[in-house]
């Protein structure tokens, strides 16, 4: 279980906090989301959480246990809305032994087929994979490190509604074993798939009302 407490972050060029002492918590099996306008503090939220930021105050624990930035980074995955930015990879299968000293063929074929890129070759350039795919493989990306805790940023933004379909599939796959918390701008998508769902508006997180806009 990931706990987050009294979490909060002030920029120096924002002229107010973007989180301001917010609480949050993660369990297995259980999803979260997190919705919110363009520019709320969501990818910040993410950042914070994986340790590629550094709060202003509060606490993020693992099991009771007080997390610092280099352990965030171990136990959290995190998928960018744009994954395409982020590949270093020039083939599928270079990118997804990144960081991976001892990585079996069995093991990286097992996880592809997860994902549905079982018939994707690892000799492709992920470039000229689809938006759908190049998602599907930045989990994959983050499956084959096993973290406890998967952060999702916008997962279904700028795919067709076929594609939208299969990925909220995989989400509720991949969200029996481990802690998941997911961020939109559409949390209309996720009625149904998500007990436990957020609105995170002037720092704070707010429950969500169904129906209630939360864009642009």
């Amino acid at each position: 279980m990931l706990d987050i407490q009294g979490l909060r972050y002030h920029p120096a060029t924002a002229p107010r906090p973007v989180l301001n002492g917010l609480d949050l918590r993660l369990e297995t099996g259980s999803p979260v989301l997190v919705a919110g306008r363009s520019g709320s503090g969501k990818t910040t939220l993410l950042e914070l959480i994986c340790g590629l930021a550094t709060p202003d105050g509060g606490r993020i624990l693992w099991n009771g246990e007080p997390l610092d930035q280099r352990a965030r980074r171990w136990l959290c995955g995190l998928v960018f809305q744009f994954p395409e930015r982020h590949f270093l990879g020039l083939t599928v299968g270079q990118e997804l032994r990144l960081g991976q000293r001892r990585l079996e063929s069995e093991r990286v074929q097992a996880v592809l087929e997860r994902v549905g890129l079982g018939s994707v070759g690892l000799q492709q350039a992920p470039e000229q994979l689809s938006g759908g795919q190049q998602r599907r493989l930045s989990l994959a990306v983050q499956l084959l490190r096993d973290p406890r805790v998967l952060l999702l940023d916008e997962p279904t933004a700028g795919l067709d509604w076929t594609v939208r379909g299969e990925v909220l599939q995989l989400l509720d796959d991949l969200a029996r074993d481990r802690a998941v918390l997911v961020v939109s701008h559409e949390p209309e998508l996720f009625q149904g798939r998500i007990a436990q769902a957020w609105r995170l508006h002037e720092g704070l997180l707010q429950p969500l009302i169904a129906g209630a806009p939360t864009a642009p």
